[in-house]
């Protein structure tokens, strides 16, 4: 199981920003929630925080903690652990992905998503109190 924090990064208008894997990662063009996998030692917020700075050049403040999900790929498995987090510093810049956009919720469903990721704006969909927008 490979540990990978996530987030619903939401700017000013309550979009969410949705990042497309690059030709040189795995599962290239699926669309996903940024963020990345955990160091030894290292808490998810603690993560996600670094894999927001190192991957788009971004400063994150972590607002809620969401349930993590568990998805089995067919060679491999992770456990997603989600965050609602605003941007305090910086604009998105692509440095691993290939594509941004900032989507109003109801664009969600029309993206080519990694699979583990739809749980996740799928929770976000259905308003289950986890999001402080």
């Amino acid at each position: 199981m490979i540990d990978v924090s996530c987030a619903l990064v939401l700017n000013d208008l309550e979009q969410v920003l949705a990042v497309r894997r690059g030709p040189a990662q795995s599962m290239p063009g699926c669309w996903e929630l940024p963020g990345g996998k955990l160091e030894p030692g290292e808490s998810a917020a603690d993560s996600l925080v670094r894999e927001l700075r190192e991957e788009l050049g971004i400063t994150v403040t972590v607002q809620a903690a969401l349930p993590p999900v568990e998805h089995a790929y067919p060679a491999f498995s992770i456990r997603l652990h989600p965050f609602v987090v605003r941007i305090s510093d910086g604009t998105p810049v692509l440095t691993e992905h290939d594509a941004l956009r900032w989507l109003h919720p109801a664009d969600f469903p029309g993206l080519d998503w990694a699979a583990a990721d739809v749980p996740v704006w799928r929770g976000y969909l259905a308003g289950q109190g986890f999001f402080t927008p």
